[in-house]
């Protein structure tokens, strides 16, 4: 298992991490299956000397393919994992949820609006060194995403059901996530929205700390 490196991220995110690396243990057996898919995924493009190309794709492309496109770039930081690029998308574009991105800032990413509108562009640290992530919302096919040779993460049952083919995936992993949406405007919010913060966090920190590079 590849040791973290803690202290080339951002401080306020390095003891969030630190907690969730000490909770894989929480992480049931069923989802460490589907998480291994992950992680053969990108030690074999590492192996091969080719770049890992990760795509997270749920419906709107407001919540948990964001989150979990963000911790992807973050854990593959934190474990030193070279020649990662993820994205993310929807099977229609709307808006990168305020509620998911007050959930991260909470997390300890420093996230700041690039540009304005309905559909705003929000730059996402986590690294003092490291290239911002540009996020909003925007089809999976997005010419600003990856086109071939790219793992489909599906990260909400909805769109792994209604889109049975991602064009251009060499891969597909079915790695689904409840949705904190149904939680909005009601008194569990905003731990909903933290809890999966921290769940998608554990999972793909979980799935990075096992490749060997």
């Amino acid at each position: 298992m590849s040791a973290i490196r803690t202290a080339t991220l951002l401080s306020p995110l390095q003891g969030t991490i630190q907690q969730l690396t000490r909770e894989f243990e929480q992480i049931p057996a069923e989802r460490k299956k589907i998480l291994d898919q992950l992680t053969a995924f990108v030690q074999d493009k590492i192996d091969a000397g080719e770049k890992a190309y990760l795509n997270f794709i749920c419906t709107h492309n407001s919540r948990r393919s964001h989150l979990s496109q963000i911790w992807a770039q973050t854990a593959a930081h934190a474990y030193g994992v070279p020649n990662v690029i993820c994205f993310s998308g929807g099977t229609e574009a709307t808006a990168f949820n305020p509620r998911a991105v007050k959930a991260m800032q909470d997390a300890g990413f420093s996230i700041s609006k690039f540009a304005n509108g309905e559909n705003p562009v929000y730059d996402v640290k986590f690294a003092p060194d490291a290239p911002g992530i540009r996020a909003f919302s925007k089809k999976y096919d997005d010419p600003f995403n990856q086109s071939n040779d790219f793992a489909a993460v599906m990260a909400c049952s909805h769109a792994d059901e209604n889109c049975p083919l991602v064009q251009g995936a060499t891969t597909r992993i079915a790695l689904t996530y409840d949705d904190p949406k149904n939680f909005d405007g009601t008194p569990q919010e905003a731990a909903k929205y933290a809890e999966r913060v921290h769940e998608i966090g554990r999972e793909i920190l979980y799935a990075f700390s096992r490749i060997k590079v």
